[in-house]
C-alpha cells in the first residue's frame, strides 16, 4: 500500500506538486497518468524517498521509504532505464544491488531469465537499445522480490512482444496481491492493463477512479448512424435538438441523442437504418477531455503551415 497524504512540492514559486492524495492499493495494476509537466515523476520520487516533500507525507505500507531496512525487498521501481553505468555488465550491475539488499547472487539469474535477457548478461549495458535499457531497469526492480512496484514509462523501446509482454507481466503480478503504479503515455495501453487510474493535472488531483468510471465522465460519447436516407435523416436529428456530423463512408456521427431515440426517429419518419451502433469514447479522447485544463505545453494551431514553411 501506498499512501499519500497532503504531498506538496515546490521549487521556488513553483508548485510541481500540489496538495495530492490518494492510496495505491495492492491487488491492482494503477495508471498514474497526467499531461507533460503534470508532476508524475516528482511524485514517484517523493515515494521512493529521493525528494524530500516541502510538505505533506508518504508512505509505503505505513512508513516512509527512507525508514525501510532493506527497501529493495518492500519496492522495486523503474525511473530512468539509463541511469545505469554504460560500462558496467548487466549481470554485474544486479550483482552489484543484490549484494546491497543482502539477496543471494541465484536471484540474479532469476530475474535476468524473468526479462528475457539471459543471452546477453555479459554484455555492457552502454550497448543495449533503449527497450534491452528498459529490460534490465524492470530486472533491478524485480530483484528483492518486492510487494510494491513502479514503472514510471516501463514500455518505452520496447517492441510489440516486448509490450505484451510487460502489459501481461504486470497484471500477473497484481494478481499476486502486489501493489502495482505504472506510469505512462501510451493511453492505448493503459486501457488494457490498468484496472484503477490516478489522474493529475499541474500537480493536483483529476480523478482517482477505475478506468471505466473514468470514461464514462467523458462527453465524447456518440452513435453511428448509417441510412440509405442520410440526409433527411440528419435534417430530423438536427431539429430533435441532436448534433449531427458526416464521417466516413457517409455514415453520420451523432451526439446528444442516444441509439434508441434515433431509432425511434427514423423508425416515426419512415426511414431505413443500416446500422446504429454507439460508440464509447476511447480512454485517450477521456483523458484529452479531461486534463484539457491541465496541458501546459501546446503545440501551435498552425503547426502544419509551420512544418510546410520550412
Amino acid at each position: 500500500m501506498i499512501e499519500a497524504r497532503n504531498l506538496t512540492k515546490a521549487y521556488g514559486d513553483v508548485l510541481a506538486v500540489d496538495d495530492l492524495s490518494f492510496e495505491i492499493r495492492p491487488g491492482l495494476v494503477t495508471g498514474f497518468l497526467g499531461p507533460n509537466g503534470a508532476g508524475k515523476t516528482t511524485t514517484m520520487r517523493m515515494i521512493l524517498g529521493l525528494d524530500r516533500p516541502t510538505s505533506g507525507s508518504v508512505q509505503i505500507d505505513g512508513r516512509p521509504c527512507r525508514e525501510l531496512e532493506h527497501p529493495l525487498r518492500t519496492v522495486g521501481a523503474l525511473l530512468d532505464a539509463k541511469a545505469v553505468h554504460g560500462g558496467r555488465r548487466a549481470y554485474q550491475h544486479l550483482l552489484a544491488l543484490a549484494q546491497t539488499n543482502n539477496l543471494p547472487p541465484r536471484r540474479v539469474d532469476e530475474v535476468l531469465k524473468l526479462v528475457g535477457m539471459e543471452a546477453v548478461s555479459r554484455r555492457r549495458a552502454g550497448t543495449f537499445s533503449l527497450g534491452m535499457g528498459q529490460r534490465l531497469g524492470i530486472a533491478a526492480a524485480l530483484l528483492g522480490d518486492p510487494e510494491i512496484l513502479m514503472f514510471d514509462e516501463p514500455v518505452n523501446g520496447l517492441d510489440p512482444e516486448g509490450i505484451v509482454w510487460i502489459r501481461t507481466f504486470m497484471r500477473s503480478l497484481a494478481r499476486e496481491g502486489r501493489t502495482v503504479l505504472v506510469s505512462s503515455h501510451l493511453m492505448s495501453e493503459m486501457a488494457l492493463t490498468a484496472d484503477h487510474l490516478i489522474v493529475i493535472g499541474k500537480g493536483r488531483l483529476i480523478a482517482d477512479t477505475g478506468v471505466e468510471a473514468f470514461v464514462a465522465k467523458s462527453s465524447k460519447r456518440s452513435v453511428l448512424v448509417r441510412s440509405t436516407s442520410a440526409r433527411e435523416l440528419a435534417q430530423r436529428l438536427v431539429e430533435a435538438g441532436a448534433t449531427v456530423v458526416e464521417g466516413d463512408d457517409g455514415e453520420l456521427v451523432v451526439t446528444g441523442m442516444d441509439a434508441a431515440p434515433i431509432g425511434e426517429l427514423a423508425a416515426a419518419n419512415g426511414l431505413v437504418l443500416h446500422q446504429l451502433a454507439s460508440r464509447e469514447p476511447s480512454l485517450e479522447e477521456a483523458f484529452m477531455e479531461l486534463t484539457a485544463d491541465s496541458v501546459e505545453y501546446h503545440a501551435p494551431s498552425d503547426s502544419h503551415s509551420l512544418i510546410a514553411s520550412t
